[in-house]
């Protein structure tokens, strides 16, 4: 169905939720958008360790503490997916229209020449089982971007990104379903890229943080550090290749992860190589995360 900008239908009720630990920088954020977005009350944050402090940010969501289990990187994602999609049934059970579940580092946001908010465009969608944005892994181009100030917006700091499958998820749930780990698809569902919307990732847009990250003595284990390495060359991809302007390609990215899928999941998104580095519009900053 077409997205209706003279809508005058009700709003929804929606919740989101993520799971964090020893990552305070990324909650306060994620609190701060989501709840303008969305209403601080509606939003669940679940802190993986018993002794994990709950952010300064964070007044006003819901706070649970959960026992950290030393677990791979592939083994816990498993863990942590299954108690969120119980904990999304359980937020369906309570009344609420969709529930979005992502990680802290995830920014899920409408193209501002839309002029509406997050809330307001969900409202307008017909979503029967699970939506998804197309993913744009945020990067650093070094030499032209400094480390992140905390006290801006990411999105004043950083204009380049990676068109990148693996964040285009299955983040928006309609109804009680499982969602895969990392929220990257919905068990025994297919997945619809809606038109203007955008998973931003922005956990490994700055050099510094991701050294700081590979010194974290609680991820030690070569699992956590092989994806930290593989991570890293987002900054990589944003610094040495030609960027496109995103609104050149943007449309085209959609079509393209909508018919490309991986053989050995056909319900999700693939993009066809090689990585595309695309320079975001300047419209973009004004989006506060």
């Amino acid at each position: 169905m077409p997205l209706d900008k003279t809508s005058n239908q009700a709003l929804l009720r929606i919740a989101a939720i993520t799971m964090a630990r020893n990552d305070e920088f990324f909650v306060n954020r994620w609190v701060q958008y989501y709840g303008r977005e969305l209403g601080v009350e509606h939003l669940y944050l679940y802190l993986d360790g018993l002794e994990q402090k709950i952010p300064h940010g964070a007044v006003g969501c819901t706070c649970t503490h959960w026992e950290h289990r030393d677990l791979s990187r592939s083994a816990g994602d498993k863990y942590r997916i299954g108690l969120l999609s119980d904990l999304a049934k359980r937020l369906f059970d309570e009344g609420y229209d969709l529930v979005i579940g992502c990680d802290a580092d995830e920014f899920l946001v409408v193209d501002p020449r839309l002029g509406m908010g997050l809330r307001e465009y969900l409202s307008r969608w017909n979503i029967t089982s699970c939506a998804s944005a197309l993913g744009l892994d945020l990067g650093q181009r070094l030499g032209e971007e400094s480390s992140l100030d905390s006290a801006r917006s990411i999105l004043q700091q950083r204009h380049f990104a990676v068109l990148s499958a693996r964040y285009t998820k299955s983040v928006i749930l309609a109804r009680p379903l499982k969602w895969g780990s990392g929220f990257h698809r919905v068990k025994g569902h297919n997945y619809h890229i809606l038109p203007d919307l955008y998973l931003v990732h922005t956990g490994y847009c700055d050099w510094d943080r991701i050294q700081l990250r590979q010194k974290d003595t609680t991820r030690t284990n070569d699992s956590w550090t092989a994806h930290l390495k593989r991570r890293a060359r987002t900054i990589y991809y944003t610094t040495h290749r030609k960027a496109i302007p995103a609104d050149q390609i943007l449309h085209k990215a959609r079509l393209w992860q909508t018919l490309c899928r991986p053989i050995y999941a056909l319900n999700k998104p693939k993009m066809p190589l090689p990585n595309r580095v695309v320079q975001l519009p300047s419209r973009f900053e004004q989006i506060n995360i």
